[in-house]
């Protein structure tokens, strides 16, 4: 059973890796420019892929642009994967927004004002 695990793992870096560079070289829809790959994770039967990303700006107007960006591009992504992996069949593929770095972020603020409190 383990040995099942390792193949999802190792399909989730290989998607992670490849959506990096299609994104980076195939991809030339602007608002999808500042987009980073987090992480991926893929159902045990290899049938879909939810791909998680982050942007550098906070507003909510550029995260709608890189999400409208990315779900136009699925279909490119998809057929790109499809060439570089050795599996039978493709995995649907699904963006979310990673909110983990929004989450970090915010941490990290709220440590700073801490320190700046405690420095007055």
């Amino acid at each position: 059973m383990p040995s099942k695990q390792y193949r999802v793992d190792r399909l989730a870096q290989e998607i992670q890796k490849d959506v990096d560079e299609i994104l980076l070289k195939r991809v030339r829809d602007p608002r999808v420019q500042n987009v980073t790959i987090t992480g991926v994770d893929v159902t045990g039967d290899l049938q879909q892929a939810t791909i998680y990303y982050s942007i550098l700006s906070d507003l909510a107007s550029d995260a709608e642009k890189a999400q409208a960006g990315l779900d136009k591009a699925t279909g490119l992504i998809r057929s790109e994967l499809g060439a570089r992996l050795n599996i039978f069949k493709t995995p649907e593929i699904k963006f979310v927004r990673d909110p983990s770095v929004a989450y970090g972020s915010r941490i990290d603020q709220l440590i700073n004002d801490l320190h700046k409190k405690e420095n007055n």
